[in-house]
């Protein structure tokens, strides 16, 4: 079956995680997506956080499925006159170095433009311009300064990154949108254009309600916060669910460490869980029968419902509370997730083939079209794919390439 990206053609010149999960979404879409790497090295991450010895680690293995991989010294003449060609010949070029370095290279935007006035060139930077244009960022120093931490944690403790990684993948989702909004327009205009998406912005968009909260702050308390007090910024409110629903996560049999169920209290499912909980008077106690009485003491009110949950597992909460229409869910922990046969049946975990480091889990493909079907296959070994691509693309024979590779052009 075609694929919805079937005929673009990718340069990726991306390393780490905020550009790799951009391209390999591409490349599920069916993009061909060239990954353009350092001889001898690649992408730091095929050696990072290794669980196997002398194999490409889960790190890299997880965000690079369905690419292909090209060699290639761009710092020798050679490597630069080769670039310049594939990049005749992409739709896409797509890039997270550090501000500036492409430019030194000489691959400025006006370089690539002449050379390809169809082509996209998108970038992940850390920040957009203004003071910090010129800085470094990383997973946690995007939630820094995009609002996310100082958001998150418990109200009388520190600022504390997610666990999601909202500055690198999640900026990288961005940078997909721009790349498919840019392909688009250009079937219109029949021109290429600059795609540039920054981490800072992309946690901000991320949360937007934080700053919706901001602005509300100067007429008063989030009533439906559960914190006490309130100053000119807004607070860290634990695990309050933050949609105008209280919310928290519920203590459940036997007790381990994510033993928890998140419950949400709709004004109409009050009556509901009071009965559940055993405790149907509080369903017309004029302490708790409203969202209003309910709000000034909502530690207690979750109390009342985490002695019923304390003697069920969070399965067993979650099956009497759905059935009954009450929001909840589990906590889930990541051996939850790995273990789950309905995400394996629907291929959001989905099981690879390495060639050298045999299976490997990774996280499938989000995005479900009837008409492009997702196939995961394995990330490319470093540099598998370089003889392929040279002749493909530049026409290359044998001795080219011998020559080429005794040079450390690829």
């Amino acid at each position: 079956m075609d694929k919805a990206l079937a005929g673009v053609r990718i340069l990726d010149m991306t390393h780490v995680q905020s550009g790799p999960s951009c391209t390999q979404i591409l490349a599920w879409l069916g993009a061909d997506v060239i990954k353009v790497e350092l001889p001898g090295r690649g992408d730091i991450t095929r050696s990072q956080l290794r669980d196997v010895p002398g194999v490409d680690s889960l790190y890299f293995t997880m965000l690079n499925c369905n690419k292909r991989s090209i060699t290639l010294n761009i710092k020798s003449a050679k490597g630069k006159r080769i670039l310049d060609e594939l990049i005749k010949r992409a739709d896409v070029l797509a890039e997270n170095f550090g501000p500036g370095a492409l430019d030194r290279e000489g691959f400025t935007w006006a370089h690539i433009r002449e050379l390809n006035p169809r082509i996209i060139f998108a970038s992940v930077k850390g920040f957009g311009a203004g003071p910090f244009e010129n800085c470094k960022a990383y997973e946690t120093i995007a939630q820094a300064m995009g609002g996310s931490m100082s958001t998150t944690g418990l109200e009388d403790g520190p600022p504390t990154s997610t666990g999601a990684q909202i500055g690198d993948s999640g900026t990288g989702m961005h940078m997909a949108a721009a790349i498919l909004a840019a392909l688009y327009q250009r079937t219109r205009t029949g021109r290429g254009q600059r795609v540039e998406v920054a981490m800072q912005d992309s946690v901000l968009n991320l949360c937007r309600v934080k700053l919706r909260d901001q602005q509300r702050l100067k007429h008063g308390p989030l009533t439906e916060y559960p914190n006490r007090s309130f100053g000119d910024e807004v607070p860290r409110s634990g695990n309050a669910s933050g949609g105008g629903q209280p919310g928290a996560a519920l203590h459940c049999a036997p007790g381990g460490a994510n033993d928890y169920c998140y419950v949400i209290i709709q004004p109409q499912v009050w009556p509901t869980l009071a009965r559940i909980a055993g405790r149907p008077e509080l369903a017309d106690d004029p302490a708790y029968a409203t969202p209003e009485a309910r709000i000034k003491h909502l530690d207690e009110v979750f109390g009342v419902i985490e002695q019923w949950t304390m003697r069920h597992t969070k399965h067993e909460v979650m099956r009497t509370l759905m059935e009954a229409d009450v929001p909840c869910g589990p906590i889930l922990s990541m051996k939850d997730l790995l273990e789950d046969s309905a995400l394996a049946r629907r291929g959001i975990v989905a099981s690879v083939e390495h060639p050298q480091r045999g299976t490997f889990k990774t996280v499938g493909c989000p995005l479900v079209l009837s008409e492009s079907p997702v196939e995961i296959t394995s990330s490319p070994l470093l540099g598998e794919h370089t003889a392929d691509i040279l002749r493909e693309v530049m026409g290359f024979g044998d001795a080219e390439l011998e020559q080429l590779r005794s040079e450390g052009v690829i």
